[in-house]
């Protein structure tokens, strides 16, 4: 897939991040990733991103990286396009993104570098070696110690065309808005702070209407039609699922620091798709989160 083209599948739809399987011991398991890909990408999603952060890849080790993409890649070659995450130092993001284009991954997401903060002119540098590492689309996730300002993307803009995407964790409006106008129509734009479906309304009026969705992990028709009602400014629909569903799941989400992920996979798993245990420093949630959550998921009805 050109650069080009998948900016425009980016452009318009709903995004996901499939969790990484693992068995019981911890070990990444192809069999149980790759059926959780078949049954995710009948749903219409427009990309999913393997090893992104609900993906777990902080977790992943150089071995296993190159696994998940290909089991990705091979399972969903002619359905959806699979945009695989980097991350940690230059070399390293750098490595990773060439495997995952020798691999077919449509495109790559740079997610935040490591601990240390560093200033606009490093954060460029380090986006452009990974673009001109590869010839796929790249899309650069404004997120922690990553927050580069509009100058600094059409800087990066100039010197990487494959730089397609622009994508938000960070949920200060003002940057964001300054960076859609500087920027206009060079970038496809996505929302990705944590249960983004809190935040689609505002984002789609802000210029940015494709968000990424974990609750798709486990609760894909309904993932959809949520987006679906943002789209047609179903603003009933929107309020009752918020209301019944997305403020009590967010209520547990927020207990302790890592729910985001792990809540997804205990998801996943009360629907009959589970992947396993996270890795640590995550932890699951407990039995009693357990059970609130499938109260949740049950009111909404069969997946």
């Amino acid at each position: 897939m050109q650069p080009d083209e998948l900016k425009h599948a980016l452009s318009s739809g709903l995004l996901s991040f499939p969790v990484t399987d693992f068995d019981a011991a911890g070990e990444f398991d192809a069999t149980g990733y790759r059926r959780r890909l078949e049954w995710l990408s009948t749903y219409g999603a427009s990309a999913l991103f393997a090893a992104g952060g609900t993906g777990e890849f902080f977790s992943l080790d150089l071995d296993e990286y190159p696994e998940v993409v290909r089991t990705a890649v091979d399972t969903c070659r002619g359905s959806v396009p699979i945009v695989a995450g980097v991350g940690y130092g230059t070399r390293i993001a750098v490595r990773l993104a060439r495997q995952a284009e020798e691999l077919g991954a449509a495109g790559i997401l740079v997610l935040p570098h490591y601990l240390t903060e560093a200033d606009q002119e490093g954060i460029a540098r380090h986006v452009a070696a990974i673009c001109r590492s590869v010839r796929i689309g790249v899309i650069v996730y404004n997120r922690g110690v990553c927050r580069l300002g509009p100058e600094t993307l059409a800087r990066l803009a100039d010197e990487c065309p494959n730089l397609i995407g622009f994508k938000d964790g960070i949920g200060d409006l003002e940057l964001l808005i300054s960076i859609r106008r500087r920027m206009g129509d060079r970038f496809a734009y996505m929302g990705g702070l944590p249960t983004a479906e809190f935040f689609a309304a505002p984002y789609r009026a802000a210029g940015v209407p494709v968000y990424s969705s974990a609750v798709f992990n486990f609760i894909p028709r309904t993932a959809m039609a949520f987006h679906q009602a943002v789209s047609a400014g179903d603003t009933d629909t929107v309020n009752s699922l918020l209301d019944s569903f997305f403020m009590p799941y967010a209520a547990i989400r927020n207990r302790r620091p890592g729910y985001a992920v792990s809540i997804v996979k205990a998801g996943a798993d009360l629907v009959g798709h589970g992947a396993g245990p996270v890795r640590s420093p995550l932890v699951d949630l407990r039995p009693d989160e357990r059970t609130a959550l499938g109260v949740l998921i049950e009111s909404l009805g069969p997946q």
